[in-house]
């Protein structure tokens, strides 16, 4: 397992941007057109569209005939591909409750793993024309033309801080809720809504702490290195690797985040022990 050099890294952004734009484009005629709304589960709503399956299958043959080799894991079609270190994982339309109910609180998430961890995110909002991109080279948005870096901002204590979820009902079990809302209670503001949206404005500086539980690691994978590229930090409520999913807290400080994973982990503890 070799690490992209830099000439690699930049053709699989340019790519990836490629990626990004088809499924925009096979997305945005379904975006406000009353289209239908699959349930993919019995036990809880969890919607899918035809925009979904759509934009996961144009990006799926475009990475099969460029980059056969590659593996792939989608949200609406499950792993594929072919046999190396490295793989794309894919969730068409992130924030799936947003786009039916025609808020833009939504993205396509694209990332790229090397083996080893995510090296390659992005994050695009092909209806406001925002594309958040992470790397080792950097976190940018690209918007109209125009490229601007992010950076995280400080934030030392929960006093000061700006918390959210996408929705307390998503965090799977009354533990769970209990302590995000243990942490929620300590912060500045509170704000519910978001997906994948609220990790970019993290990353764009404006909030400081999303808090998220039964991530699948296709939610995940393209977030992490738009955050860490920005200054911020991804990991699992303990504090472990987040790239698979499950309970994730997101900072744009390094204080905050250890302050709020000490107390949902008290708090878990507690009530779960």
């Amino acid at each position: 397992m070799s690490e992209l050099d830099d000439n690699a890294l930049q053709e699989l952004i340019a790519f990836a941007c490629g990626l990004a734009d088809a499924a925009g484009a096979a997305i945005l005629p379904f975006f406000r057109a009353g289209i239908a709304v699959e349930n993919k589960r019995t036990e809880a709503f969890d919607p899918v569209t035809e925009a979904d399956r759509q934009a996961e299958r144009v990006i799926r043959q475009q990475i099969e005939k460029t980059y056969p080799t590659h593996r792939i894991q989608g949200e609406e079609f499950g792993a594929g591909g072919g046999k190396s270190d490295l793989c794309w994982y894919i969730d068409p339309i992130d924030g799936t409750r947003a786009f039916v109910t025609g808020s833009p609180m939504w993205g396509v998430l694209i990332g790229l793993h090397d083996g080893r961890a995510p090296v390659l995110g992005i994050m695009d909002q092909p209806f406001t024309g925002e594309r958040f991109i992470g790397s080792r080279f950097g976190a940018y948005l690209w918007h109209k033309g125009g490229t601007q870096q992010l950076q995280t901002r400080a934030c030392a204590d929960l006093a000061q801080a700006v918390v959210t979820t996408t929705h307390p009902d998503l965090l799977g079990t009354t533990a769970e809720r209990d302590a995000y809302l243990a942490v929620a209670d300590q912060c500045m503001l509170n704000r519910y809504g978001g997906d994948c949206y609220a990790y970019a404005m993290l990353a764009h500086g404006l909030t400081d702490l999303v808090i998220e539980s039964g991530l699948n690691s296709y939610d995940i994978q393209a977030l992490i290195p738009i955050v860490t590229a920005a200054g911020g930090i991804v990991t699992a409520w303990d504090g472990g690797p987040a790239d698979q999913g499950g309970r994730i807290i997101a900072a744009g400080d390094s204080r905050v985040h250890a302050q709020a994973c000490q107390m949902l982990c008290d708090r878990l503890a507690r009530t779960e022990g």
